[in-house]
């Protein structure tokens, strides 16, 4: 019968995975408290120290540890280093040889989990004990299939029979070095737990492998709450002693109620206990000294823990605003995990740091919400005038016929989500009617083209210098005059591209079918600007009007529909009103669905001027050439054309996969008039009036 270990530490690592230096430091403080006659009382003969082994040193070590041994031996293995989870969710421990290739394990550089399992199952050791202080750790347990060793007469002084598994984390989670310990987290406190004696938590002299886990895991999560060791017992394995501890020794005694009363107070002592501790230090016969030495020992995780809340709450306290910015949530979270410190850790903090500027803050949004009724009491008033003027012209102009429709218009209104969410807006849709004139162009085989009228007026191209993630060719700001005209209801859906391409050919040939997500009411994609073109000259041809692209000036315009603000239903944008790629957020807007596809046209609520779709969806199509900025722009609304070697041409609107950045009312982007792709498409215009 023999105690025998295997200590591996590694420190030194090729590039790719970080340095550890506390590694080789944690086997020899392991070895330490082994080979202590008072603690481990294994013999030094019996104990193997490997640091940083080339791998082949290092799979003969882990055999030989298993091979050729007694049913009654203890084998202890303790590995300190890099672990390796891949994605097949296969384990591996590191070597000083371990190479990553694009970011992937090379396995033939590190010592596979699998080979670990079938080395622990062909020995014929009753007793194996296992503990991991490394990333991912507890996936070494997850693949292991221990074979059943039977029963055996048990010794008293080694305890149960069976396998234990010791991990410093899950099998998700990292470890973690501390700067305030010369060893790692874990086992600092694995160490801790014998030297001390603190982990006999029964107080019978012995030192199980269970009350180690208990005891270091409690200790952990004080210093690193997000950090979650792991115990993985087999049959009377938890029951395996490891070391000795003096059952008589005061200062056990008193760390032991100490370590108690510390817990149940989370480190702050109370009035009473105080009492009481000076009590039991008198009846141990325990000096000042003493029991200061071990208070100070106790506590320290807690005060690790307190100093860790202190960084976070010092690093809200510097932001001004109550509501937080992407930027600052992204840099909370990101200090949040490099401090270990769990959601619900940091929430009291968020509570109370926050508390003081939401009264101000709610007291600017009822303000800004009255402001905003007002002027959109206004607003409405000025619309309806604006549609009866248009109504009397429609009435005049010779060759079309207008009807109203009515719409949907959304508008977002900003509400509180609370301290829990870390200042973040949800936000409300208040919805109101709009009313429009239109006329519909048919087609052929039931199929029709719904043309908005939109009313004449000036706006201001571009975007101030205020708004958030803008360009600088958004700028410099101008106004422009656009005359009345008539826009698509909704971008050319794939049945109107159909009919329309059935038409007789006026320069190029026109795919009938080129779209890559189908459906007869979802818009054309994969069509280039020429396309479009040769759609708009056969449309024109077909109905004696003139069908055209946009300028950019006049899809600015009808986008905006009167609003100046980023998008046309207010500051920001969320997945109820647009299609885009909801893994980015814009402003203070949360999250949501990224579906990957175009939708339906009109799947959303329209803009006040009654047209669909101006965010997000599909990328359009308009008539200009591409400027790198507004500098000798036109100011009457027609398209820019200035260099015939120009063949980038605009596109507007954003579409599917696109933050939502980049569908805002001011965003420019431009692609080759060639260019053909599943997210760029077109709507037309036709001037009002006209034969």
């Amino acid at each position: 019968m023999a105690k025998v270990a295997l200590l591996i530490g590694i420190s030194e690592y090729q590039p790719g995975l970080n340095p550890l230096p506390n590694a080789v430091k944690d086997v020899e403080a392991m070895r330490r408290v082994l080979v202590n006659p008072e603690m481990g009382d294994f013999a030094e003969a019996d104990v193997t120290v490997l640091k940083n082994p080339q791998r082949q040193d290092m799979e003969d070590a882990i055999y030989n540890l298993y091979a050729h041994r007694q049913k009654d031996d203890l084998l202890l293995f303790y590995f300190s280093g890099h672990g390796v989870r891949v994605e097949s969710g296969d384990f591996y421990f590191s070597t000083s040889i371990t190479r990553k290739n694009q970011g992937k394990l090379i396995p033939t550089s590190a010592v596979a989990a699998t080979n670990v399992h079938s080395w622990m199952n062909q020995s014929n050791s009753r007793r194996l004990v296992v503990i991991l202080d490394c990333c991912f750790s507890g996936a070494f347990a997850k693949g292991w299939t221990p074979k059943d060793t039977g029963i055996i007469d048990l010794q008293q002084h080694l305890g149960g029979e069976g396998r234990a598994i010791l991990t410093a984390s899950t099998s998700t989670q990292y470890a973690f070095e501390s700067d305030g310990l010369e060893l790692s987290v874990y086992t600092h406190y694995l160490v801790e737990g014998i030297e001390k004696g603190a982990a006999d938590i029964d107080g019978d002299g012995l030192i199980a492998v269970d009350e180690l886990h208990r005891y270091a895991k409690s200790k952990v999560q004080e210093a690193s709450p997000a950090m979650t060791p792991e115990f993985y017992p087999f049959k009377d394995g938890y029951r395996i002693f490891l070391a000795k501890s003096p059952k008589d020794d005061p200062t056990l005694k008193y760390r032991k109620e100490f370590d108690n009363i510390a817990l149940e107070d989370e480190g702050e002592i109370s009035g009473v206990n105080r009492f009481y501790l000076d009590e039991l230090r008198n009846n141990l016969r325990l000096s000042a000294d003493e029991a200061d030495a071990i208070e100070f020992e106790v506590l320290e995780p807690y005060r690790q823990r307190q100093q860790k809340l202190q960084r976070y709450e010092q690093a809200l306290s510097q932001i001004k605003q109550y509501l937080l910015s992407n930027k600052d949530r992204n840099g909370l979270k990101r200090l949040q995990n490099i401090l270990n410190l769990r959601d619900e850790d940091i929430q009291p903090i968020e509570q109370r740091v926050l508390a003081s500027k939401q009264v101000e803050y709610e007291r600017q949004q009822r303000e800004a919400e009255s402001l905003r009724q007002e002027q959109e009491k206004a607003e409405n008033q000025r619309r309806e005038a604006e549609l009866q003027e248009q109504r009397e012209r429609e009435s005049s102009s010779p060759g079309i016929q207008t009807q109203p429709f009515e719409f949907e218009i959304a508008i977002l209104n900003p509400k509180s989500a609370g301290f829990l969410g870390m200042g973040k807006k949800t936000y409300e849709i208040n919805r109101t009617r709009g009313r429009a004139e239109f006329f519909t162009e048919n087609l052929g085989n039931g199929v029709v083209l719904e043309m908005v009228a939109i009313p004449g007026g000036k706006f201001i191209m571009g975007s101030p210098e205020s708004e958030p993630e803008r360009y600088a060719s958004e700028s410099p700001q101008h106004s422009v005059t656009i005359q009345p005209f008539f826009m698509g209801k909704f971008t050319v859906t794939q049945s109107q591209w159909k009919a329309v391409a059935a038409l007789p050919k006026v320069s190029i040939d026109l795919n009938p079918d080129p779209s890559n997500f189908k459906g007869a009411n979802r818009p054309v994609e994969r069509v280039s600007w020429d396309d479009a073109i040769d759609f708009c000259a056969r449309l024109s041809k077909k109905t004696e009007k003139i069908y055209r692209l946009p300028s950019e000036a006049e899809w600015e315009y009808a986008c905006r529909a009167g609003t100046t603000t980023p998008f046309y239903f207010g500051e920001t944008i969320t997945m109820d009103l647009a299609n885009y790629d909801g893994n980015y957020t814009y402003g203070s807007a949360p999250k949501g669905e990224y579906r990957e596809q175009t939708t339906d046209v009109g799947k959303f609520p329209a803009n006040p001027f009654g047209l669909f779709d101006m965010h997000g969806n599909i990328w359009e199509w308009c008539h200009d050439e591409w400027h790198e900025n507004y500098n000798g722009a036109p100011k009457d609304g027609s398209a820019w054309s200035v260099d015939n070697d120009n063949q980038n041409r605009l596109l507007r609107g954003g579409s599917w996969n696109n933050n939502p950045r980049n569908c805002r009312s001011a965003f420019r982007h431009s692609l080759a008039r060639d260019f053909k792709f599943v997210y760029v498409g077109f709507r037309v215009v036709v001037v009002r009036g006209r034969t």
